[in-house]
């Protein structure tokens, strides 16, 4: 292996209200085979109500690795994943997500990727531990696979549209940090905001494919469709930002709820559009099929399967609607910024 190209890595996790989430994630970290003068772990508490600050003080105890606790008033992740870096002593700074957990082998693969390739910054994939409920294993397949996202999360294999490293499972060395900056104010959206930065820096980004972490999003089908929404919502403010951050397939999910909305619409005066909307829904069922079956074939298990003729239509309307529904207000009403779905986010 080539030497270390970095001394110490921060590992910075932004929490709010997730004690539950947090229990589960620093002890998982307490398994990573990795020398422990080598890494910090910084959690930046935003303005919790629930019991993370105490939780942290007394695992500060038993942790066999720093462990380091920040507070600041809610300011959104983006604030406090630039507190973290603040505060950190690493000159490579690392970013999970607080509903995320490791396996043991994470952060080696990640150092042995950012030494063989050179690299400045990487980015890797999210994916599902056997013991998550069935909704989560749906929810899984569905944001990771090719049919819905056109390889956007980064999964290896063809891709549709630019792959950015995204703050559930991303890094960039401090040296790049004081080149372009920290996170933005985006509530949703930031880390593309943040990985297209670091892209138009000129800095090589790596993905590594062997660095997954597990996502336990803490969620439901009501609030997966407000979530997805608000990605929907957060592309149109990134095109205001920046043209270049959205594309095509950026757009498949609102032309694809526009043309159901108006044919579903026609449909009920004109003969030959219901033929053509009898055509597109078993078409949608062949789809939908196929990704129940693929859905079995990877968790060896019907239920997930069983989640997804709601998940999926949840996911590619969702994102639609908000879509449509910020392009409206910013693009042709010319509108301030929104973030979409904010005090009911998650209920």
């Amino acid at each position: 292996m080539n030497q270390n190209r970095f001394n110490k890595y921060s590992i910075i996790i932004p929490s709010f209200n997730r004690a539950d989430e947090i229990k589960e994630m620093v002890r998982s970290i307490q398994n990573l085979r990795y020398d422990r003068n080598k890494f910090e772990v910084l959690i930046v508490d935003d303005g919790s109500t629930d019991n993370t600050i105490e939780f942290l003080k007394k695992y500060q105890e038993e942790a066999n690795y720093t462990l380091t606790c920040c507070s600041q008033n809610n300011q959104g992740p983006g604030a406090a994943r630039n507190k973290g870096m603040q505060e950190a002593d690493g000159d490579f700074f690392i970013f999970i997500d607080s509903d995320c957990t490791v396996p043991e082998f994470w952060l080696s693969e990640i150092n042995t990727a950012l030494n063989n390739n050179k690299a400045d910054a990487f980015g890797g994939p999210d994916t599902y531990r056997d013991e998550f409920p069935a909704i989560l294993k749906a929810i899984n397949y569905s944001m990771t696979s090719f049919i819905t996202t056109g390889g956007l999360r980064g999964k290896k294999g063809k891709k549709l549209a630019k792959f950015y490293p995204r703050s559930f499972n991303m890094g960039i060395s401090r040296q790049i940090i004081n080149r372009i900056g920290g996170f933005g104010s985006l509530r949703h959206g930031q880390d593309i905001e943040f990985s297209n930065r670091i892209i138009k820096s000129g800095a090589k980004i790596v993905f590594v494919a062997n660095a997954p972490v597990y996502h336990k999003r803490r969620t439901n089908i009501r609030r997966f469709y407000k979530q997805v929404f608000n990605w929907g919502v957060a592309r149109i403010n990134l095109y205001t930002i920046d043209h270049s951050m959205i594309e095509p397939l950026h757009a498949m999910p609102a032309i694809i709820t526009l043309f159901t909305l108006l044919i579903g619409l026609l449909a009920i005066f004109i003969q030959p559009v219901r033929t053509i909307f009898w055509i597109g829904c078993v078409l949608f069922g062949f789809i939908l099929v196929f990704s129940m079956l693929d859905s079995i074939r990877l968790y060896k298990d019907v239920r997930p399967a069983l989640f997804l003729p709601l998940i999926m239509p949840a996911q590619i309307f969702g994102y639609g609607f908000g879509f449509i529904h910020n392009f409206v207000r910013r693009v042709i009403l010319k509108k301030k910024e929104i973030a979409g779905f904010k005090k009911s986010y998650y209920k």
